[in-house]
């Protein structure tokens, strides 16, 4: 059979690929430097040496030297002298990619005239504690807010600075309800009232205060939602206060309510119902004429809703599970699932739920109990609350004879796990080959014992991460490589 190499379809996504194949010799990772359709991932190579390094640099071209500035294999000597280059995009791939980078490197950057070399600095926990608290007192307020929704275990002094910055921006970084790290930080006691009186902190010191029915009373009324909702969880809420926000007309407030341990059922059987039954906004897009800006707004509010109730996950039920492992309440039985001491009945019946969050929670906290025919029910039926790449099989991976069988499942998002069997018998990852859904094609087209007529022509798929992911197959035969380069122009 021949092995001709078709022209690729999606000729630039097939040299992107080429650029990262680990098989590439180095002649030919050479002549990738004067590509200029793509990236420049090619100086992004963990095989480059100091000479391919110096020539890229020397090129100085855009792209090819931000991607070498985002290689984590760059060696400091090399890092230094980027620290210099004009480009401040190229100095601030240099703090993305410095996992390992000397002193000297942050010490330089932390003079940098450009903010976003700064910013950078201040997100990334390689930076030397003493650099990086120096960022406290960063001119740009971006740059201290950045800190401090970034580095939320900062020394005391360095919290301080930030909880009581004179910008707005840089208050509500310091004490907030969300950040980008965890743990979050608990602010210093004395400076609570002032962040409670603060309106821009006031949500996030919520959770620190120890809380009077007096301010509880008038926080009910706050008319900042966030407030609400840190307030509805609050252990000290008095009854009465909780029944009153469980009236309140954001549903992301009613789910706190939901969720506390103390709320009568019927209060919450009510907010759930409640929730559910929302208009989704889906129906509300047919009806343009309804569609006013705050209907909008608060119908993605209502659906965020739905989705955090979706991934609830209340630590009251996890320590107490037995009362709620057949809760009508989705989240309550996957809480319960997250113990450790549910006794093998009860395992059983939460491995078979009908909420597919529920079965995989079970199956990640009781892992002895997962065989290779529940992992793959459990895998079948999986549908995630939010996009994610993960699949339960990730975690559970199954043996060679299901994948075989799975090579010619009537689901094509079964079929992509055929080809984990690195044995898989040719016929059938030639078959996969050619199968009629890219993500199959996608998932054999790096498989060992694809045949070569086969990789060619996957080359030229009509889907691009196909073609990038066959240029990237380390089995792609030299000639083909060449031919790839040569249709480039290269």
């Amino acid at each position: 059979m021949s092995d001709v190499m078709p022209v690729p379809v999606h000729l630039d996504k097939a040299v992107e690929g080429l650029a990262g194949n680990p098989a590439l010799p180095p002649e030919l990772v050479r002549r990738l430097f004067s590509y200029r359709r793509g990236f420049g991932s090619v100086a992004r190579r963990p095989d480059l040496t100091d000479d391919m390094i110096a020539e890229i640099i020397a090129i100085d071209d855009e792209w090819l030297t931000h991607a070498l500035a985002l290689n984590p294999s760059l060696p400091s000597a090399f890092r230094m002298r980027l620290a210099e280059h004009p480009d401040p995009g190229v100095r601030a791939a240099l703090v993305i990619g410095a996992d390992d980078a000397p002193r000297e490197l942050f010490e330089r950057l932390l003079r940098d005239p450009d903010v976003q070399v700064r910013e950078h600095l201040a997100k990334s926990d390689h930076v030397p504690a003493d650099l990086r608290a120096r960022l406290a007192a960063d001119p740009e307020p971006i740059v201290r807010a950045t800190l401090a929704q970034w580095w939320t275990q900062a020394p005391e002094p360095v919290r301080r600075l930030l909880l009581t910055d004179p910008e707005d921006t840089v208050r509500a970084g310091a004490c907030a309800t969300y950040y980008r790290r965890l743990p979050h930080p608990v602010p210093p006691a004395d400076l609570l009232p002032a962040l409670l009186t603060d309106p821009i902190t006031r949500a996030g010191a919520i959770r620190h205060c120890t809380m009077d029915a007096e301010t509880a009373s008038r926080l009910t009324a706050d008319p900042d939602e966030e407030v609400r909702q840190e307030l509805a969880e609050h252990p000290d809420l008095p009854p009465p206060l909780r029944d009153v926000l469980a009236e309140d007309p954001s549903l992301r407030v009613t789910l706190r309510i939901f969720a506390r341990q103390d709320t009568p059922e019927s209060t919450r059987a009510a907010i759930h119902a409640r929730i559910l039954s929302d208009v989704p906004l889906v129906d509300l897009l047919d009806d343009p004429q309804i569609l006013d800006d705050n209907t909008l707004e608060r119908q993605l509010m209502n659906k965020l809703a739905r989705l955090e109730l979706s991934v609830l996950r209340l630590p009251w039920v996890t320590a107490d599970p037995l009362p709620y492992a057949d809760s009508p309440y989705a989240c309550f039985r996957a809480s319960a699932a997250l113990s450790g001491r549910l006794p093998a009945p009860v395992v059983t019946r939460l491995l078979n739920d009908e909420e597919s969050g529920v079965r995989t929670t079970m199956a990640l906290h009781a892992r002895e109990r997962v065989d290779a025919a529940t992992a793959e029910r459990i895998d079948r039926s999986y549908r995630p609350a939010k996009k994610t790449r993960w699949r339960p099989a990730d975690d559970f991976p199954l043996p060679a004879d299901v994948l075989r069988r799975l090579a010619t499942d009537r689901d094509p998002r079964m079929r992509q796990l055929a080809p984990r069997d690195l044995d898989l018998p040719v016929a059938l990852v030639r078959r996969l080959a050619g199968d009629p859904d890219q993500m199959v094609r996608r998932a054999v087209a790096t498989h060992p014992r694809l045949p070569t007529h086969d990789l060619t022509q996957l080359l030229a798929d009509s889907s691009e991460s196909v073609a990038t992911a066959a240029a990237g197959n380390p089995d792609l035969p030299l000639r083909h490589m060449h031919h790839i380069l040569a249709l480039a122009g290269l």
